[in-house]
């Protein structure tokens, strides 16, 4: 067995902080005794952090003007904690500084074999870049839009049969299909989909559970095309319409079959999206089906070229169709205000094919990520990052660190990453994962943020400009809590409100 768990630690890259013990001291000081220090903030900080109501909890908080990176305040800004979704701010920025806002994904379709009389003789074979989003998102919910256009594309071409297999590639990426230490009972959730070079409909099928009469089971269907690449089983019931609807999937791990147990009160319906194990064949499976819908049979099956003998020699065979993806700078939107995980680790294991073109790892990416973090002043000596969505527990950042990276996103030299970066982070009370957060507040539609969840860890790191005009990049993480989520939320939301009312006094 392979051991995947890894530490970045690149101390070249950025010198640490301190160069004696006296240098070292005095950064782990408290904000608190500095001249610089607005006292008001200080002591409503500290104030809101004491009624927090979490008693075990492990607060870190780093507040620094965004014009000059002065830190006006900090509490433990200097401890390691997990970061959740916060991670995304990371996968991001690294992502627009070395890909470019405008970078978009190829997918091309190659017909292995000679074209007679209108008969591919051999397999079409679809080569993955790792774009996460060919599917509905971009299509206005329309799953095989792109399919559809590939099947044009063949007709255009004379191709009406294929007398071979449809065959995925998708070893652009390495085979390794979810992050380092996820957990296994999220595995059937839209969350936690599976990652691949090949990917359709964020690797999930949509599934809807219509409700009848009471104590009759409900109508299941699904999306894409009511595929048969998975199984399912219908164990819903109808329950009286007063009742609570009661949630229920479950997909046998490493399989496709999936169990629907949900209890859906009569009148009303139930949606969920779970996700599919080896996308690359749900891709390529989906994708047959599209093409002799549309009128091009094909005499083979759906083939993970994992599977095949041979590899395609992509010099010597002709390209039959392409598909670019949406701009990184749009993908970069949706990682951010959804949180999408699955999009997120795409993107990170692109970055690692500047490192490696083919196979390239989750590692590759962080590797090819720490250009931008030496160039933000990031300590990286004490940076640990294992994924690109934070779904994982072995992330481990400083609030120190994240505030030094949106400082430096907020100066970047490229003006255009620059606004594309903030303006994917979530707007307080508008949209995204804080669009109910800080409503009727001074924070609301002013701060944005890039929110974090996961048990027992919660972040909230960005932007927001005061009452007297002063602009603040601020960083706010709970580590080690076993309340309730909400109530550390409901801190953050009070300190991110604090500091969009707070006026600074001479």
């Amino acid at each position: 067995m392979v051991n995947t768990t890894w530490s970045i630690n690149v101390p070249p890259l950025t010198q640490p902080r301190a160069c004696s013990v006296l240098l070292l001291l005095a950064l782990c000081l408290p904000l608190e005794s500095s001249a610089q220090t607005d006292t008001a903030m200080r002591d409503s900080i500290n104030q809101i952090l004491t009624g927090a109501g979490t008693p075990n909890a492990i607060w870190a908080v780093r507040v620094v003007q965004t014009n000059d990176g002065t830190p006006v305040y900090d509490r433990n800004g200097y401890t390691s904690l997990l970061p959740a979704s916060n991670t995304k701010l990371y996968t991001t920025a690294a992502a627009l500084h070395e890909l470019g806002p405008d970078f978009r994904y190829l997918t091309s379709l190659f017909a292995y074999g000679p074209v007679v009389e209108g008969v591919l003789h051999g397999p079409l074979v679809v080569r993955g870049s790792g774009d996460p989003v060919i599917g509905g998102r971009f299509t206005d919910g329309d799953i095989t839009h792109t399919f559809r256009a590939w099947a044009d594309s063949l007709k255009k071409q004379g191709i009406t049969r294929i007398d071979g297999d449809i065959v995925g590639d998708d070893n652009v990426f390495d085979d390794l299909p979810l992050g380092n230490s996820w957990s296994w009972d999220d595995e059937p959730f839209w969350y936690a989909a599976e990652i691949s070079g090949l990917s359709l409909n964020d690797n999930n099928v949509d599934f809807s559970i219509v409700s009848r009469g009471t104590s009759e089971p409900g109508i299941i269907s699904w999306e894409p095309l009511h595929t048969d690449y998975i199984r399912v089983q219908n164990a819903t019931i109808t329950v009286h319409p007063d009742s609570q609807l009661v949630e229920g999937y479950h997909r046998e791990r490493g399989t496709n079959h999936f169990r629907l147990y949900s209890q859906v009160p009569e009148g009303r319906n139930d949606t969920e999206s779970l996700t599919v194990t080896n996308p690359t064949l749900f891709f390529v499976h989906v994708l047959r089906d599209v093409l002799v819908r549309e009128g091009i049979s094909v005499t083979g099956t759906a083939r993970d070229i994992d599977d095949m003998a041979i590899m395609p020699d992509y010099e010597g065979v002709q390209r039959v169709a392409v598909h670019e993806s949406a701009l990184l700078s749009d993908i970069v939107h949706v990682i951010n205000k959804r949180s999408q995980n699955l999009y997120a680790e795409q993107v990170l294991k692109t970055l690692g094919t500047r490192w490696r073109p083919q196979g390239a790892s989750a590692r590759d990416g962080i590797r090819q990520a720490q250009h931008l973090f030496a160039e933000a002043r990031v300590d990286t000596s004490l940076l640990h990052l294992v994924d690109g969505s934070g779904l994982s527990r072995r992330n481990l950042v400083t609030a120190d660190m994240t505030a030094d990276l949106l400082h430096y996103m907020a100066h970047h030299p490229d003006t255009t990453i620059r606004r594309v970066f903030h303006d994917s982070l979530p707007i307080a009370g508008v949209d995204g994962t804080l669009s109910s957060r800080m409503q009727n507040t001074a924070a609301e539609g002013n701060l944005r943020a890039k929110t974090g969840t996961l048990g027992g860890a919660s972040a909230l790191s960005g932007y927001v400009t005061s009452a007297s005009g002063v602009p603040y990049t601020f960083v706010i993480m709970a580590n080690n809590y076993t309340g309730s989520a909400a109530d550390v939320r409901r801190v953050q939301d009070q300190i991110g409100a604090f500091l969009a009312r707070h006026v600074t006094r001479p």
